[in-house]
């Protein structure tokens, strides 16, 4: 493979010691439903200031090896006029890019979902990497429910990522596969860990098929889990248990890393559930974080859109990064989760 030692290589960075991904890949109207909760206008341009707020924050690098970016941030520049990619890197932190193009109902399976963008995504990847990405995501989502996921479902969404990972793996980009079982519905968590696993067995069976490279990927998957409308929540050691369980089922070894996405939990119980799964360890890979709002939200809050709330969300996006950091050793604390 044309790329090899350099996918190997850029994985492990990706999931280097106390480090995880920052998922700043929202696209133009996610990230406007959340501005539209804080009355703040969705422009370009407070797109480009918000995520200049978090890239700029001092000492981030401590804690984020990674940050997947959307189409319309890989082309922006900073405030102080450096486009965003070349602003990370001089960081020691890797530029990386959101590559689906967002989900469609899936034909003749009505409440199942297929992702888009594998039309035109070679001669993409191509200029995602003049851009300056190293890595690329892919998400696919599966929905619990009667009857669902079928697996016919489970079955093209696994294909497509496989399909997607090949392409990124052949344009030297290190791709993030994410097959994400949903939280929404009453399902129990051994359900849940029932759909996961077989779920995750699909998408290794086909990134098989498709000859990648599994030294040079990684997996960002969702918790084992109750459904959010579930009578009973499993506890933080239950989910820890359950997801390891889970993965050591279905996950090679040769994985150089788990970047788990929060999946609609809040900061502190995200966080508060990688700690417990580190703790249980060692494990085969390295199990790390690659969370959106779980990182983002207190600072997101505290911004509100103000550029005199700039250093005041900083320091609150620092500290999600020092708490996510130290889950990633078992050793987060509610001591630290409470200091400033």
């Amino acid at each position: 493979m044309l790329y090899e030692r350099e996918l190997k290589e850029t994985a492990r960075a990706l999931v280097a010691p106390h480090k995880g991904i920052l998922a700043a890949d929202e696209s133009v109207g996610t990230i406007g439903k959340r501005f539209a909760k804080l009355g703040v206008p969705s422009t370009a341009e407070t797109h480009r200031a918000y995520r200049d707020m978090l890239f700029t924050t001092p000492g981030i690098e401590e804690f984020i090896a990674g940050v997947i970016l959307y189409d319309e941030t890989i082309r922006q520049e900073s405030l102080g006029g450096t486009l965003f990619p070349r602003l990370l890197a001089e960081k020691a932190v890797i530029p990386g890019i959101k590559v689906d193009t967002g989900t469609v109902e899936l034909a003749l399976h009505p409440g199942e979902k297929v992702t888009q963008g594998l039309d035109g995504l070679r001669e993409r990847l191509a200029e995602y990497r003049s851009l300056g990405a190293r890595f690329t995501k892919w998400r696919t989502v599966i929905t619990i429910g009667a009857g669902i996921p079928s697996k016919a479902c489970v079955s093209a969404n696994a294909q497509d990522l496989a399909r997607y990972a090949a392409l990124a793996q052949e344009a030297g980009l290190v791709p993030i596969v994410e097959p994400e079982v949903l939280m929404d519905g009453d399902h129990d968590q051994e359900r849940c860990e029932f759909v996961t696993s077989g779920v995750l067995r699909s998408v290794f069976k086909e990134l098989s098929r498709q000859g990648v490279l599994l030294e040079g990927m990684l997996l960002k998957p969702s918790m084992t889990i109750s459904g959010k409308s579930c009578s009973h929540q499993a506890g933080v050691q239950d989910v820890a248990e359950a997801t390891v369980r889970t993965l050591r089922r279905t996950i090679p070894a040769a994985v150089p890393g788990i970047v788990f996405l929060s999946g609609g939990q809040s900061s502190e119980l995200a966080t508060a559930h990688l700690n417990a799964m580190n703790k249980l360890g060692p494990h085969p890979w390295e199990l790390s974080y690659s969370y959106g709002r779980a990182l983002q939200e207190p600072a997101l809050t505290i911004w509100h859109g103000e550029q005199a709330n700039v250093a005041a969300a900083q320091v609150a996006f620092y500290h999600r990064g020092k708490c996510n950091s130290a889950a990633r050793t078992g050793s987060y604390t509610l001591e630290l989760e409470r200091q400033e």
